[in-house]
């Protein structure tokens, strides 16, 4: 098993096609929600896993879209705790029909 503390080199985060832009210590996507009250409800999916996980990501809510930015600023990078959440959080999308903003 990856130690949750263990900064992931670029290759590492691709590896996983989670479909997120990778910048040098973060990874961001944006889902279309298309409507204000589906993005709400698609943030309180991701707020039950982020405290259950207590990682928690940096969540921007927009009518149409949200848009989640995931680091372990604990360590200053991209962490398998990243990966883990970004996971969830893209059943939740895939869950509610939601897909990612070009």
């Amino acid at each position: 098993m990856t130690n949750p503390r263990e900064v992931l080199q670029p290759q590492s985060i691709i590896d996983e096609k989670l479909g997120w832009d990778i910048a040098s210590d973060y990874i961001q996507a944006t889902f279309a929600t298309g409507d204000f009250m589906t993005g709400v409800r698609f943030i309180n999916l991701i707020a039950e896993s982020a405290e259950a996980a207590n990682h928690h990501p940096d969540i921007s809510l927009h009518y149409g879209a949200v848009v989640v930015e995931l680091s372990s600023h604990d360590v200053g990078g991209i962490t398998i705790r990243d990966i883990s959440l970004a996971q969830q959080i893209n059943n939740h999308a895939s869950a509610l029909g939601l897909a990612f903003e070009a």
